[in-house]
């Protein structure tokens, strides 16, 4: 099979980017990749008014970028592959920006959020974060929130979430809901990584489970000891298809501005420690810093090494254009109703 044919031809959504929080200008890099449609996290722990802010911040830039396409609608990431242009989806890694208003679930969809993510690590009105030592599961809250999400046609995403908590909201979705960016801990035990029985969980409601390129999540090793190759993340890969078929797996490759090779290394480290200072991440989890990469995909520009690594380890054409984005499309489509 000829890959680089493939990979031109694909729809190829990654369903996680929160490298573009940082800097618009690594767009250049997910177009030179040949990327249909990249999320940008757009909101986090954060308040309603700094979600605002970003979200304007990217409406303004979009205005003046024909080249870009903002994604409100499945068909919207079609028109960008036929129109040699890139779709931008905004998602939100945490309800902060929600707080305790369900109403701004209506307000953030007018402004085009249309994947929600339920946690951030930690403990927040919604539920448990995948890093807290006890997980009580789904609140009242945020059990009307999910309620909501569904509501609102916005994909409820359940990683960084604790195992209690993505059960409740599983078992209480209405639409697909996804592991946005979530690895496998039979594969590898981390908690960031998911049980077999969540991504059952989710393949059952028809949503899927997008690997992410996180080297501490796809292999053991602290820092620079963790070095995974392209195989490594296919093996993550491999064994959800097994696990929950060919049709719930995809891409959320989650590209970081605060690791290697978009920062130095003293950025990333001060990086880290301020987020660990926080609370958002714990030694165990996240190791120290230098973090790299697997090489053949080391940056969003060269993921054609994605592509011929799936044809590689075996893959039928038709399969690896599911795993590349026709799988986030299908899930769009249900929920996003077009």
């Amino acid at each position: 099979m000829d890959a680089e044919r493939i990979h031109r031809d694909a729809i190829i959504i990654d369903a996680v980017s929160a490298l573009l929080e940082n800097d618009k200008k690594y767009l250049e890099s997910y177009k030179a990749g040949g990327v249909t449609c990249v999320a940008p996290t757009v909101g986090w722990t954060d308040t309603p008014a700094d979600a605002l802010k970003e979200i304007g911040s990217w409406l303004h830039f979009l205005r003046s970028r024909k080249d870009l396409k903002l994604v409100r609608k499945a068909s919207d990431i079609e028109a960008a592959k036929r129109d040699g242009q890139m779709g931008v989806l905004f998602h939100f890694q945490g309800t902060g920006p929600f707080e305790t208003d369900l109403n701004l679930v209506e307000a953030f969809q007018a402004l085009g959020v249309r994947m929600v993510q339920l946690t951030y690590n930690r403990k927040d009105y919604v539920g448990d974060g995948c890093e807290e030592e006890i997980d009580g599961g789904l609140s009242r809250f945020g059990k009307a929130l999910v309620q909501r999400l569904n509501e609102n046609r916005i994909v409820v995403d359940c990683t960084h979430t604790g195992y209690k908590t993505t059960m409740d909201a599983l078992s209480l979705t209405t639409r697909p809901a996804v592991f946005s960016h979530s690895n496998s801990a039979a594969v590898f035990p981390n908690k960031r990584n998911i049980l077999d029985d969540q991504a059952k969980a989710a393949a059952a409601t028809g949503g899927l489970v997008g690997v992410n390129v996180v080297p501490h999540f796809i292999v053991s090793g602290d820092g620079d000891a963790a070095r995974p190759s392209l195989d490594d993340l296919i093996a993550h890969i491999d064994h959800f298809v097994s696990l929950v078929g060919i049709d719930h797996v995809g891409l959320g490759l989650d590209y970081f501005w605060g690791n290697l090779p978009f920062s130095e290394l003293d950025t990333a480290i001060q990086m880290w420690e301020k987020a660990v200072r926080k609370g958002l991440f714990t030694p165990e989890v996240y190791p120290r810093p230098p973090h790299y990469y697997p090489p053949e995909i080391e940056t969003p520009e060269t993921l054609l090494g994605m592509t011929a690594g799936l044809i590689r380890r075996g893959y039928k054409e038709d399969d690896v254009r599911k795993i590349l984005g026709l799988n986030w499309l299908r899930v769009f489509r249900e929920v996003w109703g077009e």
